[in-house]
């Protein structure tokens, strides 16, 4: 077994255990993980009541396994957390249910087959390679490292979908759209706490739906281009390409412009808005742990050439983005929806309560993982870390709705987290403070400092 470092990575304070409606309404405004109490990190169920509707936070792997895995279509997706996400993502796959559902994903899923991973390699390869590029600017003063990583996750995503670097005008556009739609924090309607009726109006804020309507028409210009080059047989082979000529196989349609506008959407709020917090807590957390960055920078020699196979020598960059995953996992709540009454734990769970699966809590249970709080890389090649992969590690979520860029996922981060420890050092600032609206970030950024290695 490996002994952790004594240092242990910044964790939120948890509310205490009972608190009024309107005390959790304002934690919950401020920050997902820290309305949250603390018996959650050992409980293998907790139940939750409120006026409008109970809920129940389960931890128990088998639980899990019954909603996400052996009987998905009884448990679909909370309409109650997407709520605020409407303007922008539309009727994309991350919303809907049941047979809508099930056809977006035949026609996205080809596109992120394996064998696709080496298509979108090399630019994965370049979005690192600028990324490196620019930091030769950031050296020898402190800076938020958070923009950085959001900067080449958007170029990630705009070579790989439309070919497009971050610096062309539509991307650009986009990437400074979706900033303001951040900012506004879509998550946090009146809804997702009270259950409104369908003709109610859900008073997003003024913000939300003017960046929301500003990135849905900046890639509707993007897709209706692809549609003309593809028209023309001129079309590179990349994901937008792909996704864009796959037919249904069971009704042999294809997607129209609007559909295709609110796919785009997803990818690019999940691809992004999840790669760009993962790496920023993975370049802490190697600046927090000295030794752990030598021996990634020392692994990162390897990357010479745009060459795919290049991945299957940075396992040590794979283990330190994993448990960085354990223990930041992007998206730290999953909220489904029981279609029939439930018998978990010997409760009686009614139809329609809200059943919250909580990376955040699993990734970090005190009944399911040794020293759950710290950073300890080689835990992946313990049994107890073995075990836990298989049964408690979901940060892409698990089962039919697992998300399709997993893989994906598992290649860019490693990739750019080599890339940039090649080249520089990183000395950590202040500790951040983690905190959840999209996904789990800094409160007030990822202070670091960057110094160029002598080769």
């Amino acid at each position: 077994m490996t002994v952790p470092p004594t240092i242990l990575p910044p964790k939120p304070v948890p509310r205490p255990d009972k608190v009024s409606l309107w005390r959790y309404a304002k934690l919950f405004r401020a920050d997902l993980l820290s309305a949250q109490p603390a018996r959650l990190y050992r409980a293998w169920m907790a139940e939750f009541r409120t006026p409008f509707f109970r809920s129940y936070l389960i931890n128990q792997p088998d639980l899990i396994a019954r909603v996400l895995k052996d009987r998905p279509d009884d448990f679909p997706k909370s309409t109650r957390v997407n709520e605020g996400l409407r303007p922008l993502l539309g009727n994309s796959v991350f919303v809907t249910n049941g047979d809508t559902w099930k056809r977006q994903r035949r026609i996205i899923d080809p596109a992120f087959e394996g064998g696709r991973l080496r298509v979108t390699f090399p630019a994965m390869w370049e979005a690192a390679e600028a990324a490196a590029a620019r930091l030769a600017t950031r050296t020898g003063r402190e800076i938020d490292i958070e923009p950085e990583t959001s900067h080449v996750a958007a170029d990630v995503i705009f070579r790989t979908l439309f070919s497009l670097p971050i610096e062309h005008h539509l991307a650009r556009e986009t990437f400074e759209a979706f900033h303001s739609y951040q900012r506004s924090q879509p998550i946090l309607n009146l809804a997702a706490l009270v259950p409104l009726p369908h003709w109610m109006p859900r008073l997003f804020r003024r913000e939300t739906t003017r960046s929301a309507a500003r990135i849905r028409s900046l890639i509707t210009r993007l897709t209706k281009e692809r549609a003309r080059e593809i028209a023309a047989g001129t079309a590179p082979d990349d994901l937008a390409t792909k996704i864009m000529t796959t037919a249904d196989p069971l009704s042999g349609e294809t997607f129209t412009t609007d559909e295709m506008v609110d796919q785009v959407a997803i990818f690019f709020l999940a691809g992004h808005e999840t790669s760009a917090s993962t790496l920023a807590w993975a370049l802490y957390l190697v600046a927090l742990y000295p030794e752990w960055q030598e021996k990634l920078a020392e692994e990162a020699k390897a990357i010479d050439a745009c060459d795919f196979g290049v991945m299957a020598k940075l396992r040590l960059s794979r283990d330190v983005f994993r448990e960085t995953l354990r223990l930041y996992p992007p998206v730290p709540m999953m909220v489904r929806e029981n279609a029939c009454p439930e018998v978990m734990r010997e409760r009686t769970v009614d139809a329609g309560s809200q059943l919250v699966i909580s990376p955040w809590h699993l990734h970090r249970h005190t009944r399911l993982w040794d020293n759950p709080d710290a950073f300890d890389p080689a835990r992946w090649h313990t049994p107890n870390g073995k075990n836990c992969q298989r049964e408690a590690f979901i940060p892409f979520s698990a089962g039919a709705r697992v998300c399709p860029g997993a893989g994906f996922a598992m290649i860019e981060g490693p990739l750019i987290l080599s890339r940039i420890l090649r080249d520089y050092h990183l000395t950590a600032g202040p500790v951040p403070v983690p905190v959840a609206h999209l996904t789990v970030r800094a409160k007030d950024g990822i202070r670091l400092t960057l110094t160029r290695r002598t080769q």
